[in-house]
């Protein structure tokens, strides 16, 4: 079978006879040819058509994610539904920073925590000055390890630090909707001051979300969450967090030894799951980027299954050529053609069919996933740079040559089992 292929490709790369030959056969058949092998071409458009578009989706998901912490879960208060050691059910009570201290000290599965503690907004009024400019921005308490947990970019300056935490001190940095609005456009707000809700902050840098969707906006104000607790008379009291698991450990036994660590310490019964609120956030994208290779492998699936119908197609429509051509095959083979020269006489018009169908199947494919990403834009919710993967077109291509020798194997191997003699009296 390796000897049959390698003479046939030699044959297919120097013979420019055979080709002409082969055109010509294909141009007497117009319409026949044409049916053929759209079957081809619609089975490589279908199926990069869907793997482009498909990418757009997951592009989505991902850029709405920014470089946010998948391995991640969430922790809120509610109220206990089970009485304990003498305190009664449907009790409340709050996070406090030494929470944060014990996990860390108690939990190796721990990587980040990062408590999330909004300030008060000012509601329809503005909550935010300076000279004559006004705005109503939204506050958050934050730390530097919330900002490996939602990353932000930061665009000058620097980000809140470890020693604004324990100084407290009354630092802010801001989003580009609060720069454009309280500064002007060449101005360097670094090292200027905003009053919000009555206090002067010093503004240390300015960043950017990497992602509008998971709680980071352009019109945030973020301080160190200890001076937001201070301001706002909260102790050391909040009502959430942010955990991640290290590279390799489980989310879900993160979640259980920070439970148990919780409910020891606020005197919550252990089975009382409903008073400690938390989300496995890594269960859910194990979800959504499963659901993504299961919707990627039915694209295969789908795009391979018209592919192999339009091959089929090919090889039937070259069994009929071969019936066609049995008084020509005849006269060849009587005036002493080898066996390997009809064979690769067949074959290579079955690969020339498919991959030139093939071929422009993956044309147009490419354009019509570049123009729904046109269409698109940046702004769309649903798809965000469609784009066709040049190693699938490789492939793509290679299982087109592949499936146009098999398709033509077929029909080459019955032509050699006529016998000349019966081939010329072939009507």
């Amino acid at each position: 079978m390796n000897s049959i292929l390698t003479k046939i490709n030699n044959q297919i790369m120097f013979d420019l006879d055979k080709w002409q030959e082969i055109t010509s056969a294909l141009k007497k058949n117009k319409l026949r040819t044409a049916l053929t092998g759209s079957g081809v071409m619609f089975g490589i458009l279908i199926l990069v058509t869907l793997l482009g578009i498909g990418r757009g989706f997951q592009n989505n998901i991902q850029s709405s994610l920014g470089n946010f912490a998948t391995n991640s879960t969430v922790f809120w208060v509610q109220r206990t539904t089970k009485a304990y050691k003498g305190l009664p059910r449907n009790r409340f009570y709050q996070f406090t920073n030494e929470d944060l201290a014990a996990i860390k000290r108690s939990v190796p599965e721990l990587k980040n925590i990062a408590p999330e503690i909004n300030g008060w907004s000012g509601g329809a009024t503005h909550n935010t000055f300076r000279n004559d400019k006004k705005g109503n921005f939204k506050i958050k308490g934050s730390s530097p390890e919330m900002n490996k947990v939602i990353p932000v970019e930061v665009l000058s300056g620097r980000f809140i630090n470890e020693n604004d935490l324990k100084e407290m001190r009354k630092v802010i940095t801001i989003g580009p909707r609060v720069q454009e609005l309280m500064f002007d456009e060449d101005e360097d707000p670094v090292g200027q001051y905003l009053k919000v809700n009555g206090i002067y902050l010093l503004v240390v840098g300015t960043i950017k979300p990497l992602s509008q969707n998971m709680g980071n906006r352009d019109d945030i104000i973020q301080m160190p969450y200890t001076t937001l607790q201070r301001l706002y008379n909260r102790g050391d009291k909040f009502y959430s967090f942010i955990a991640t698991a290290k590279v390799g450990e489980s989310v879900e036994e993160l979640q259980n030894s920070i439970f148990s660590i919780l409910a020891r310490r606020h005197s919550i019964h252990p089975d009382d799951k409903q008073a400690i609120g938390n989300f496995n956030i890594a269960k859910l994208f194990q979800k959504i980027f499963g659901l993504f290779n299961s919707i990627g492998f039915l694209f295969w699936v789908i795009g391979f299954g018209v592919l192999i119908t339009g091959i089929i197609g090919v090889s039937n429509i070259m069994h009929v050529v071969v019936k066609e051509r049995t008084r020509e095959i005849g006269v060849k083979r009587a005036l002493g053609a080898r066996p390997w020269e009809i064979i690769s006489q067949i074959v290579t018009e079955a690969v020339f069919l498919t991959t030139f169908s093939g071929f422009w199947g993956l044309v147009i494919g490419v354009l019509i996933v570049e123009g729904a990403g046109k269409m698109a834009g940046d702004t769309n919710q649903m798809i965000l740079n469609p784009y066709v993967d040049i190693k699938v077109a490789f492939i793509a291509l290679g299982v087109l040559v592949v499936f146009g020798c098999f398709a033509g194997l077929l029909p080459a191997q019955k032509a050699m089992r006529i016998k000349p003699v019966d081939a010329l009296r072939y009507e």
